[in-house]
């Protein structure tokens, strides 16, 4: 216990020596990273060795462009220990990544403010300066509520339309929007496609994204797989199949930054790379995202926590809490800027564990509830101040210290010149992404069971119970009536079944609306692409149940009848698909959409004419709308036309009554020999009708709503989503 407490004491003594602005960070500055064995002394910054090379960003005399220069890195950046991750050597016949032209990033008095957002205050971002510099990892670190992604999102311009942003940011030195494909945004989760390996997703990805020849996309997705150590992981599915196991966490998460990677963007945002990730996948992902910023690129990500090893790879951190910038600068700077607040950082503490004890005010509450235990048993903290004052105390700290000086004068530099533009590097065509969206469609539902192969099984099954039922009617007049009730039965009943595929829909529309908020995808590709890969199932679906209980229930057995009958089905499973698109699009939830469904399934079906007459039904409602919107009416009426409107029944000997009139008492239809082709127009104009809807819904609702976002899970922290 006395050699413990003699060692705090020295760190605390060395904190606070060291605390002179013309000192911020000296070489005897202890860093948190130990040496294999080591356990008692902590290590100096001495003894850990360099990181192979650091960014300089310097602007020439007389040019016009920022420059990078590898130089040696400086002791007051974070390192890799010499015990902790050992570089091995370079395989023979290695495939070496290419470079990637950063850019440099720089914000300057950015205020974000939300209508409504905070109890006390709209803003959620204040007055937050920084800079980010190619080949290096500048993380924003905070507690939750604090900002982090809102401020993420400010600087890539993806803020929601009910945000206001105030404040500049320049890229390479000029105030110029990024246009697409100069950069790359990852969200906390983004949806992946679990039937196709990495490969194929990162290949499809590419196709979407990229212009040219598809040849051409091979070695772009092979550098992004390389670049994210996915090569051991290119053939294998993302979401499992059968009793196979999907990828990790880690690996999906290396998977969704991959799909940026395909553009070679120069600055990459990430928000939160370690979420859901354990303590092992999250060194391996900052070991990963080192690599890939050693190669050149600009890396910006949000992060909450972080072990030791993995705070020891930040090059800079931006440490926000209630939106207010305490400390930006170099990582071990942030050390020092603590211990001259009066809050040194423990010697068996993680740095990033201390930061968010000292600012997160959460810890003021489970303080209050261990009061009692505390007095039994000494502090529960290090901080021994109430949060709030211990943030006034940082942010005073901060902006009096050489380093908020070093980051005003760090802005001045890249801002006083302009560098280069960053270009766009062109897009897929809209008729190149229809065509990959469907073929990529069609392989998903092909290997996934629930999307049509399950509602095939359900629909034959349903087929052939009916047909069952109802078999061996006859031809007689007696026989009109439960022939009616067969098709009825038919009709509505697949329509409730197919709501079984709500929840494909619902992970093709995240799918739609992640790639639509990097560009990647637009409403209309979207819609034609889904329409365009559903259509062989559908007809399949419609064709194989449609033959099951034509010939079960005894229905006219001529050619043309039967092929009208599958078409009729075949119209009304797409304007089915079309009403559960838009409700999906709605309310992007399983039980509210599932609910909404069934809710107006059961209305066009009393609605429909069975139950009682078309003709006789209360007229304000039933009739007008509510019958003419069931698409149920227009494919029942047309079914039983087809089977009996050029048909005649035998009454006794000599009279015989057509079809019509034998079906008058049981089901309302048009004597016109051509109604049953008006009827399936109709239907066809309806599934025209809601796919125009569901457009209207993806462009205004999804794209822009933060609410789609939000059922993504990408944005759960404060943070509003574009």
């Amino acid at each position: 216990m006395e050699e413990i407490q003699s060692q705090s004491d020295n760190y605390r003594s060395s904190s606070s020596s060291a605390s002179s602005p013309a000192s911020r960070v000296p070489s005897s500055n202890f860093f948190y990273l130990r040496k294999p064995g080591s356990h008692r002394q902590p290590i100096s910054f001495e003894d850990s060795p360099e990181w192979d090379t650091d960014i300089d960003v310097r602007l020439e005399e007389g040019g016009d462009s920022i420059n990078v220069a590898t130089t040696p890195a400086s002791p007051s950046l974070s390192k890799l220990n010499s015990g902790s991750l050992p570089s091995p050597p370079l395989p023979e016949g290695a495939v070496v990544a290419r470079k990637i032209a950063g850019a440099s990033v720089v914000w300057k008095d950015l205020t974000v403010t939300i209508k409504g957002k905070r109890k006390y205050s709209d803003k959620v971002v204040k007055s937050s300066s920084g800079y980010a510099l190619p080949g290096t990892m500048t993380v924003i670190m905070g507690p939750a509520k604090s900002g982090k992604s809102t401020l993420l999102r400010a600087i890539a311009g993806r803020l929601h339309h009910s945000a206001r942003m105030y404040g500049e940011v320049f890229v390479n030195g000029a105030k110029s929007r990024m246009c697409y494909g100069s950069y790359g945004f990852v969200e906390r989760e983004t949806a992946l496609i679990g039937s196709l390996t990495v490969q194929e997703y990162l290949y499809y990805s590419a196709l979407l994204q990229l212009p040219g020849f598809f040849c051409q996309k091979k070695s772009v997705v092979e550098d992004a797989i390389r670049a994210m150590s996915l090569s051991d992981y290119a053939n294998k599915l993302i979401g499992g199949h059968c009793y196979f196991k999907g990828l990790p966490s880690g690996e999906r998460r290396r998977v969704s930054i991959a799909r940026e990677l395909v553009m070679r963007p120069h600055i990459l945002f990430i928000d939160e790379p370690l979420y859901h990730l354990d303590s092992v996948s999250a060194l391996l992902m900052m070991v990963t995202l080192k690599k890939l910023a050693s190669m050149g690129c600009t890396l910006i990500f949000t992060i909450y926590q972080s072990s030791t090893e993995v705070f020891g790879l930040f090059d800079r951190i931006c440490l926000l809490s209630n939106g207010n910038t305490l400390f930006f600068g170099e990582t071990l700077s942030c050390l020092q800027h603590f211990s001259n607040a009066g809050f040194p950082c423990p010697i068996m503490q993680s740095p990033s564990d201390h930061f968010l004890r000292a600012i997160n005010t959460d810890f003021d509450r489970i303080i209050a509830m261990c009061k009692n235990w505390q007095d039994d048993h000494g502090d529960f903290s290090s901080v021994n101040m109430d949060t709030a004052v211990a943030i006034r105390t940082l942010e005073a700290t901060y902006k009096s210290s050489a380093n908020a000086a070093a980051v005003e004068t760090m802005i001045l530099r890249l801002t006083e010149r302009e560098g280069p533009l960053l270009k766009s590097k062109g897009k897929a065509s809209n008729a190149t992404r229809i065509a990959v969206l469907t073929w990529r469609s069609l392989l998903t539902m092909s290997r996934e069971w629930k999307y049509y192969w399950l509602r095939l099984i359900l629909y034959m099954l349903l087929a052939l119970c009916i047909g069952t039922v109802f078999s061996g009617l006859g031809h007689s007049l007696s026989s009109v009536v439960a022939r009616v009730a067969a098709i009825f039965v038919f009709v509505s009943f697949t329509s409730l079944l197919s709501i079984a595929g709500v929840p494909a829909l619902l992970n093709e529309i995240k799918i739609y609306a992640c790639e639509e908020s990097n560009r990647h995808s637009g409403a209309l590709v979207f819609l034609l692409g889904q329409l365009l890969s559903s259509i062989p199932f559908l007809f399949l679906i419609s064709i194989s149940s449609s033959l099951v209980l034509y010939f079960l229930i005894g229905l006219q057995d001529e050619f043309s009848l039967l092929m009208y009958f599958v078409l009729n089905f075949f119209a009304c499973l797409l304007v089915n698909e079309g009403l559960m698109l838009v409700i999906t699009s709605l309310w992007q939830h399983v039980f509210w959409s599932v609910s909404t469904l069934v809710s107006i399934h059961v209305v066009m079906m009393l609605s429909a004419g069975y139950f009682r007459i078309r003709s006789v039904l209360p007229g304000p409602m039933w009739t007008y709308p509510v019958s003419y919107i069931a698409f149920h009416t227009y494919s029942i009426q047309g079914l039983l036309e087809n089977e009996y409107l050029e048909t005649s029944f035998a009454v006794g000997e000599v009279r015989s009554i057509s079809g019509l009139q034998a079906l008058r008492s049981a089901y309302d239809i048009s004597p016109d020999s051509n109604s049953k082709w008006e009827n399936l127009l109709v239907l066809f104009l309806m599934a025209i009708g809601y796919r125009i809807l569901v457009f209207v819904v993806l462009h205004f609702r999804v794209g822009k709503n933060e609410s789609i976002l939000k059922f993504c899970r990408c944005s759960r922290d404060t943070d509003n989503p574009r």
